[in-house]
């Protein structure tokens, strides 16, 4: 299948995908606030640099996009048709860096948890949040 937009048009619009500060990681940044849970963001001394950090709980989440971490069954885990050794290999980097950088925080001590995109979704938020909410208050540590 080719493309329906040229080579550098196609560069422009996979350069403007964010890794942080994304919408599902706004949505669930604003739900637990709002519920007075109090986070770090990005957090550069972490190993892969949590999205969300909440240190009275030695707790790190991810919150990761159903395509590029392949969402296991997941609709929006689609391989695109074009290249698809290029991105069967770069799935595999991705995957096998998440699970590197979780076991890395698992080993220091820390909680983690991986909320993905779908679950952010208008239907499936409020429940997310419940789940999350309850998770961080499981161990509390402070």
């Amino acid at each position: 299948m080719v493309d329906i937009v040229d080579a550098e048009t196609r560069s422009r619009m996979m350069r403007s995908i964010r890794g942080k500060d994304t919408k599902p990681e706004l949505l669930l940044r604003r739900a637990l606030h709002a519920r007075g849970f109090r986070y770090r963001l990005h957090q550069k001394g972490l190993p892969g640099r949590p999205d969300l950090v909440f240190p009275k709980y030695r707790a790190a989440v991810f919150v990761h996009g159903c395509f590029w971490h392949r969402h296991p069954g997941c609709p929006k885990a689609t391989t695109p048709a074009t290249r698809e050794d290029f991105w069967q290999s770069k799935f595999a980097e991705n995957i096998a860096r998440d699970r590197r950088n979780i076991d890395q925080l698992q080993s220091a001590g820390w909680r983690i948890l991986v909320v993905w995109e779908c679950e952010l979704a208008r239907d499936a938020l409020a429940p997310t949040v419940q789940r999350v909410s309850d998770w961080l208050m499981e161990h509390p540590t402070a």
